[in-house]
C-alpha cells in the first residue's frame, strides 16, 4: 500500500545508521568473547563479505567452554537479558514430525549449541555494560 511504501522509504533514510549499530554490537561480542575458549561469534568468513549482523549469534562448544548454551541463556535470563536459541530446524517442529527429512546434523547442532544475543540497534552503552558484566560473572563464576 502507499502507506507501507512511505514507511519503507522513510526507513531507507536510516538504514545505514542501523546497520552500523548492528555491526557495532557484533564487534562488541567478538571483543567480549575473543579470549574465551569454546565460544565462536558469527562473523564474515572473509573480507569479501559484508554482513549487516542483524543478529549477533554465538556457538558454545560445551567441552571447551565448560558450560552449555542453555546454561548461559538461563543465566542471562536471570539477569533480565533476553537471548534465545538459534532457530529450531523444520524437521524438529511437531507439524513436520512425520515428514521426510534429508540432511545431516548441522541444523540440529546449531540449534543445540547456538545462541542469539541482544543485537538491537537501540542498545546503549549502559546495556552493553550490563551484558558484559553479566557474561563476565557467568564465565568467572567458579574462579
Amino acid at each position: 500500500s502507499n502507506i507501507l511504501a512511505g514507511i519503507g522509504r522513510g526507513q531507507m533514510e536510516v538504514l545505514d545508521r542501523h546497520i552500523g549499530l548492528r555491526r557495532k554490537m557484533n564487534h562488541f561480542y567478538r571483543e567480549l568473547f575473543k579470549d574465551i575458549d569454546g565460544i565462536t561469534v558469527f562473523k564474515e568468513p572473509t573480507k569479501d563479505y559484508f554482513s549487516n549482523h542483524w543478529l549477533s549469534c554465538i556457538i558454545v562448544d560445551k567441552t571447551k567452554a565448560g558450560f552449555s548454551r542453555e546454561e548461559l541463556r538461563l543465566y542471562l535470563e536471570k539477569s533480565n537479558i533476553e537471548s534465545r536459541p538459534l532457530w529450531k530446524p523444520m524437521h524438529l517442529q511437531p507439524v513436520f514430525k512425520d515428514a521426510a527429512y534429508y540432511g545431516g546434523v548441522v541444523a540440529e547442532s546449531l540449534f543445540t549449541d547456538g545462541l542469539c544475543l541482544p543485537s538491537g540497534s537501540n542498545l546503549t552503552d549502559e546495556d552493553r555494560s550490563r551484558i558484559k558484566t553479566a557474561i563476565g560473572f557467568f564465565i568467572n563464576r567458579d574462579q
